[in-house]
Order: structure tokens, then sequence, then C-alpha cells
């Protein structure tokens, strides 16, 4: 029995990531949860975080589990691990599939799924007030929750506990933590300028965290955020960065860090390859900001309206809603 980890991988829309194997695998043309073989001397967890990020460059935090399913494909025996994971990442980079789609968990029972990802997929697809034993707890604790992180910790082993994170309940604790200490603070705030994509990664979505409960603490620090968002490359974090943005306002730059983000939003905007997320909270951003400075109006509303086609339902449907708050007597002077 080959024991082989896959990943149910939840965007913030919470759609589901589903990949097509090539023509020359096992399962030729089927779709899958993405995954892999669990090494000797790994754990599950390691080997489904592991596999993601090898085959998909993406970052994953397991929020869940759901029943291994036991299958026989005649040539061989497998034992399918499944987590559910959530990731801030769009777009993966395929090195071993096909293609890839975001699906609707409704729309699971019309994909072509290899065997043993069919019962994956069926066991998802069951409401949670149906099979409470199945899911993982997502808001339980690490042991040591109430003794949080010191400050004494160095930086060395704050950054290995911040690239072990793999559950939410991690990401909490070390927000937790981080958003009563200020040199803990400082210090995740640092992380996401280091080299190592997934250290960015996992701090600025601890950063996230910190914001939801403290907003207050960025205040000061907006400029050194402005200044990462427009230099770092990373998606997910450019996408934290954002978020907190739109938490905190941003009334407290002075105008050479507004032009920054204003340049940086627009840019945003009309580039064809940016995410989803990323899109949205750059709207949200930009309208903060014309309430403060009306000249912007008609130029958001210009890019606004001349967004194309093919881009999502979603941000379509938000530009729309957007451009009418501009044009609304209290917001500027779109008519004039």
């Amino acid at each position: 029995m080959i024991d082989v980890s896959c990943a149910v991988i939840r965007n913030e829309e919470l759609k589901v990531l589903i990949v097509q194997r090539g023509e020359k695998s096992d399962h030729p043309f089927m779709w899958e949860f993405p995954g892999g073989k669990v090494d000797a001397g790994e754990t599950p967890e390691d080997s489904v975080v592991r596999e993601v990020y090898e085959e998909l460059e993406m970052d994953i935090v397991i929020v869940g589990t759901l029943n291994p399913v036991e299958y026989d494909y005649g040539h061989k025996q497998i034992r399918l691990i499944p987590f559910i994971c959530d990731t801030l990442i769009e777009r993966p980079v395929l090195k071993e599939h096909a293609d890839y789609q975001w699906i609707l968990p409704s729309d699971m029972n019309q994909i072509a799924f290899s065997q043993a990802d069919v019962f994956v997929a069926e066991q998802y697809m069951e409401p949670l007030s149906d099979a409470p034993s199945k899911m993982v707890n997502e808001n339980s604790e690490p042991e040591n929750e109430a003794v949080g992180v010191s400050d004494a910790v160095s930086d060395e082993e704050l950054k290995e506990m911040v690239y072990r994170m793999m559950g939410s309940s991690e990401v909490n604790w070390i927000a937790a933590s981080a958003a009563a200490n200020t040199t803990l603070f400082r210090k995740l705030l640092d992380f996401t300028s280091d080299r190592d994509p997934r250290i960015v990664f996992r701090s600025s979505w601890a950063l996230t965290k910190v914001c939801d409960q403290s907003p207050e603490l960025f205040v000061p620090l907006l400029p050194v955020l402005v200044d990462k968002l427009v230099t770092v490359n990373n998606g997910s974090a450019e996408r934290s960065f954002l978020k907190i943005l739109t938490l905190t306002g941003t009334s407290s730059l002075d105008e050479d860090k507004v032009g920054l983000l204003v340049d940086y939003c627009f840019s945003m905007l009309r580039s064809p390859v940016s995410a989803i997320a990323i899109k949205a909270y750059s709207m949200d951003v930009l309208h903060e900001i014309s309430t403060r400075y009306p000249g912007l109006t008609h130029e958001l509303a210009a890019i606004l309206s001349m967004l194309p086609e093919d881009v999502p339902a979603g941000i379509k449907a938000k530009s729309r809603a957007l451009i009418k708050k501009l044009a609304s007597p209290g917001q500027g002077s779109l008519k004039n």
C-alpha cells in the first residue's frame, strides 16, 4: 500500500483547485487533487505541502482533513490522504500537469476524476453537518498557545516557526503573539523582504491576521508597507499588504506615499495578469483615496469602465458598483 497525500485547495471565493494529468501519466487526461507520494520518514502533512509547492509553486495552509481513501488500481494500491487547504495564490505554475481549473464544489460531480479522487470529491461535497468527524477543527490551538512566542526568540528561530506554519491554528497563534509584542511584530514585517518566497508568503499572511485583531499597530508603519508593496515580487504578499491598507485606511500617508500607492493600484487594474484579489483590493484602496483626492475620480472611473470583457464576473460587478459610487453626489463630480 502506497501512501499518497492530496490537497483540496480553496481560494478566497471558496472554489477548489483541480489539475489535469498529462498524456504520459498513469491516468492520462484525468483530473485530480494535487499531491503525491509520501516519502519515507515524512509525515502526510509535510508531504502535501512539499508536493503542492514542487508541482505548482503554490503555498498552502492546512485547515482540515478528510478520511483516507484506499483504492486498488490493479497495478498498485494506494492510500490517498486528503487535506483541506487554503491559499492566496490564484495561478499555479504547471510543472507536471496539463491544465488546471478552479471549480465550485457543487460542480465536482461533473468532473472526470481519477478513481480514488472521486471518493475525496464525494466527501468534500457532503454537508459538514453530515460529517463532523471528518473535519479537523481549524480553530484548535497548539499545546503551547497559552505561552505564546517569546520576544527572546531569535530571528532564525522565529523564521523557522514561520516556515513550518501549515495550519490556520499555527498562523493565528503566531499572529496573536505578534499583536501583543512589538518586537515580534516588526520581525514578521522584516520577513516579508526575505529571499525565500515561502517565508514571505507565511509572514505576510500572519500579518493580515495581526491586522484583523489590531489594525492600529500598522498605522505608524504604513509608509514602510507601501514601499514594500511596490517592490515585493510575491503575489500573495501584495494581496496581504493591500488588504491591510483597506483595513487601516490611507489617511495617515503623505502625498508622496499616496502617489506611489495610486500608481501601483492603477497598474494592477490595467495589468492583464494581476490576480483577482489584487484587482479587487486595488479598487477599494483607490476609491478610499479618491474621497480625499477628487481629481482621481475621473481616471478611476475611466479605467473601471474599460476593463476587458473577459475579467471575472465578480470583478466586473464590483467595477460597475464602484462607478455608481463615484458618480454619487457625495463622492465627486463625474458628471462635471
